[in-house]
This record gives structure tokens, C-alpha cells and sequence, in this order.
């Protein structure tokens, strides 16, 4: 555990804890929320498609629902992360 001053590798592992990010940390969340989001799509859309032309494979089709499902509530803890809190 790093604890404050303990130099610049503590000093950027405690601003993260104190929910401060750096611009890096920032981009790379936002890198990977794009790519989630791709992903969904392409999920969203090959689901669609298997429902569409009849070639249902039901175990698959649950299959590609549970990862979509995974990859959204991965998506909002990530977009959790960029918003503030607010306090009401």
C-alpha cells in the first residue's frame, strides 16, 4: 500500500483513490468504453440478425444476451467513473 508523499508512483495511485484521475487514466477509460460499446453493438446486432433470418440457436442466442448484459453494467461502472458524484 502506498500512502501519501511516498513519492510519484504513490502520489498518482492516491489521487485515483481520492477519485481524481489523470488525463491518462481519463483517456484510457474513455478508450475502452468506446471499445464496450462497439462491442455491445456488434452483439446487439449479431443477436438481431440470428432472430431475423431463422437461424436461431437458442443456447447461443443466451449465450451472446449474458455477455451483452455483462459488457453494459461494465459500461456504466466505467461511466460512473468519469461522472462526479452529486451530491442532491
Amino acid at each position: 500500500m502506498y500512502r501519501q508523499g511516498s513519492g510519484p508512483k504513490g502520489a498518482g495511485r492516491n489521487s485515483a483513490r481520492l477519485g481524481r484521475m489523470t488525463e491518462e487514466e481519463e483517456r484510457e477509460i474513455r478508450f475502452e468504453l468506446a471499445r464496450l460499446r462497439q462491442e455491445h453493438s456488434d452483439l446487439d446486432a449479431a443477436i438481431s440478425v440470428m432472430s431475423e433470418t431463422g437461424k436461431i440457436d437458442p443456447l447461443r442466442i443466451q449465450r451472446l444476451k449474458k455477455r451483452k448484459l455483462a459488457l453494459k453494467d461494465r459500461i456504466v461502472a466505467l461511466e460512473d467513473q468519469l461522472l462526479p458524484d452529486i451530491i442532491a
